[in-house]
């Protein structure tokens, strides 16, 4: 399952929206849930360590082959917490249990070696090795088990880790410290080195007096402790003792060798052998599928994810190099040329000459448009709407602020009103949602006034011409200036008017130019798919990997999203020549318009024609503009006013259950009517005899709080 579940993560996302569900292995009510595929795969790997660790614990431990079975086994465990907290846990995207943080992965790593360690000893003391081996490799056992005492007792471990481990650990490593100079203590008999044979032995009997103190004088560790562990230090402390007892009365009464102080001793060097081995099926799954151990690799047709993400990269790519580029380029040159022509009023100029009377296509289309929608009376309409809108939309607000204006009121004048404590919540610390609400919404009604505002000062300005345009055609044309009693016939003139014609009709050949090259260039992007390239560049990384699990990284990618964005570049030349031809074509036309202007200088009824139609065509736009605001609006305010009108529902229905509640604390049934709270308590008595009850049981949130006088 752990083979493939690597497999399956260079297929799919993290995330594959199936929730996996795990228990921390020493607190079982604590559960962690995710949809994280590496944390599936780090929960099963955690797994795969405490089988190993099982397997080492089963081997009876009473020859050399089931020691170095278990050797072997506790060495795969210790290897497999380690890759788990070296490699697997940082890619998780959950928050783990605790047994799967950095401390506990390391704990379980070093106690897996300290057992895997302590089997080289069994296995050293079954076949007789020399004592001074022994003891090295028992010190080394010792080590093992105070590293793994240490980590174990970092940050919260101490309370995780079940009851006796700790203390396991720390008699094991002093049970190691004693064993290791006991060996020592007999090494130094068989090299005559007698008074370091008694320090030795001193030395050893301390960390077995450290034990019995622990044992002893501290019950709960005998309860945690294992009678096989007791015994074992029982009988390692009597040996010790007895071995003491003889080296020490020889050394007096025969060999009178110095004994050396026990902090002078020689520390004993460690003999490490037990090392951290990740199974190689672990650490290489992909070598195994197929085979076996693994099985046949799950999905193995299917398309890594990485590759579709690739091809999401590569649009976002092209779509910043094609739209926000090129595209934007070539819109803003054409957005500069229609800046320039408009500061010269062209074409409206040569349309004023070329056609003396009637009106220009694009002003009677706009004035079509604008008779359609109701002219100024339509606008005006809309406009009126929006107003009303907002004005309803405001009283919503105020009735929902009033609402709770009056309980608030009425809560203060219940606890002034009685001297019982009143048990029930203050006003302001139930409606701290309503007001925040209130608030937001009446920024929002202040922000629209605003933008009303600016509409309607934009439809009063322009509304001669909105009223103009939405009249008939030939009214339209009576308004706008005519040339046809005064023409221009000077022969000059006509050949600047026809210069300057001819410089417009290349703007707009031009523009239809540029239009289609726009075209085909979307065209192009459109049809660019770079996805069987990336596949071709998959393949051709699979080849040279030696196992099916590829983690392709998006960076690999890059040299042929380079390859394949290089197509577009070209784009970027033909820009710069559109550029240099635009500047070059605008300058002629100012040249000719400079002349054009200076030849109709002394004929002002052309000029008030031109001015008419520039005015219009502005006016047709701004008409469009006031009409799409308003509309937009008209859908804001619908949907507003929902929103509002919950918003009062709610704060009102808030506060007629306060105010029941608060004749409820009072002592008053629901039809009688309670004094008003703002008389002084003398007043109460001829107030309740003279109040009639209320016509209906309506509540109304600027009715005053009333009582009976009590009795």
């Amino acid at each position: 399952y752990y083979g493939q579940l690597a497999f399956i993560l260079s297929k799919f996302p993290a995330d594959v929206n199936t929730r996996f569900t795990w228990y921390n292995s020493f607190t079982p009510d604590s559960e962690t849930s995710s949809q994280d595929l590496y944390f599936e795969r780090a929960s099963v790997l955690f797994n795969v360590g405490a089988v190993y660790s099982q397997l080492g614990c089963r081997e009876s431990h009473g020859d050399k082959d089931s020691l170095n079975r278990a050797f072997n086994y506790f060495q795969q465990a210790a290897g497999v917490f380690g890759h788990l907290q070296q490699k697997i846990v940082g890619e998780c995207r959950t928050q783990l249990t605790t047994d799967m943080s950095t401390y506990m992965l390391a704990t379980l790593e070093n106690l897996m070696l300290c057992q895997a360690q302590e089997c080289v000893w069994h296995r050293s003391v079954l076949t007789r090795m020399k004592d001074v081996n022994i003891a090295r490799i028992a010190t080394h056992v010792a080590e093992l088990y105070e590293q793994t005492t240490q980590t174990a007792s970092q940050g919260s471990l101490a309370s995780t880790i079940p009851n006796g481990w700790i203390d396991h650990l720390k008699v094991k490593g002093l049970y190691f410290r004693a064993e290791a100079q006991l060996r020592k203590s007999m090494d130094c008999l068989a090299n005559t080195q007698y008074g370091e044979e008694v320090a030795r032995l001193q030395a050893a009997q301390e960390y077995c007096s450290q034990i019995n103190e622990l044992v002893v004088y501290d019950q709960r560790w005998s309860k945690l402790l294992r009678a096989a562990v007791l015994e074992m230090v029982k009988s390692q402390a009597e040996l010790v003792s007895s071995n003491r007892t003889r080296a020490e009365h020889d050394n007096d009464v025969i060999y009178l060798d110095t004994v050396p102080a026990v902090p002078s001793l020689a520390d004993i060097s460690p003999y490490k052998l037990a090392q951290s081995k990740v199974p190689e099926v672990i650490e290489n799954p992909g070598k195994f599928l197929g085979s076996e151990e693994l099985g046949p690799p799950l999905f193995k047709g299917l398309v890594p994810f990485v590759i579709h993400q690739a091809a999401s990269l590569y649009e976002d790519r092209k779509d910043q190099l094609v739209n926000k580029d090129l595209i934007t380029a070539l819109d803003e040159l054409t957005a500069d040329c229609e800046s320039v022509l408009n500061s010269l009023n062209l074409p409206h100029a040569l349309e004023a000459i070329q056609k003396p009377i009637g009106l220009p296509p694009n002003i009677l289309i706009g004035a079509d448009e604008i008779r359609s929608e109701g002219g100024y009376i339509g606008i005006k309409r809309l406009l009126d709407t929006a107003l009303a809108s907002n004005a309803h939309a405001t009283e919503l607000l105020a009735t929902a602020e009033k609402a709770l204006s009056d309980e608030a009121r009425e809560d203060t004048q219940v606890r002034q009103s009685t001297t019982k404590d009143v048990e029930r919540l203050e006003s302001a610390d139930l409606t701290n949602k309503f007001r925040a609400e209130i608030a937001k919404y009446r920024d929002v009604l202040q922000r629209a006034r605003e933008s009303d505002a600016t509409i309607k000062a934009q439809v009063d300005t322009w509304s001669k011409f909105f009223a103009l345009l939405g009249s008939p055609r030939d009214e339209i044309e009576r308004q706008v200036p005519s040339t046809t009693a005064n023409p221009i016939t000077d022969p000059q003139h006509s050949q600047i008017v026809g210069r300057l014609q001819q410089y417009m009709d290349e703007v707009t050949l031009m523009k239809r130019e540029r239009a289609k090259s726009m075209d085909k260039l979307k065209r192009v992007a459109t049809e660019d798919d770079i996805t069987p390239a990336l596949n071709e560049e998959m393949q051709r990384l699979a080849a040279m990997s030696a196992t099916p699990i590829l983690q392709f990284e998006l960076h690999q990618f890059e040299d042929l999203f380079a390859q394949k964005l290089d197509k577009y570049m070209t784009w970027r030349k033909y820009i710069d020549e559109e550029r240099e031809a635009q500047t070059e074509l605008l300058d002629s036309i100012r040249e000719a318009n400079q002349a054009f202007l200076v030849a109709r200088s002394n004929h002002p009824l052309l000029q008030q024609r031109e001015k008419a139609l520039s005015n219009l065509e502005s006016a047709t736009k701004r008409y469009r503009e006031a009409s799409f605001n308003l509309h937009d609006g008209a859908r804001f305010y619908a949907s507003l006013e929902a929103e509002l009108q919950k918003l009062k529902t709610g704060c009102v229905d808030f506060a007629m259950a306060r105010h029941l509640e608060a004749l409820e604390l009072l002592g008053l049934s629901h039809g009688e009517t309670p004094t008003d709270l703002a008389q002084t308590p003398e007043h109460i008595g001829s107030a309740s005899a003279q109040q009639q009850p209320p016509p209906n049981l309506v509540w109304d949130p600027s009715m005053p709080l009333k009582y009976r006088s009590p009795k």
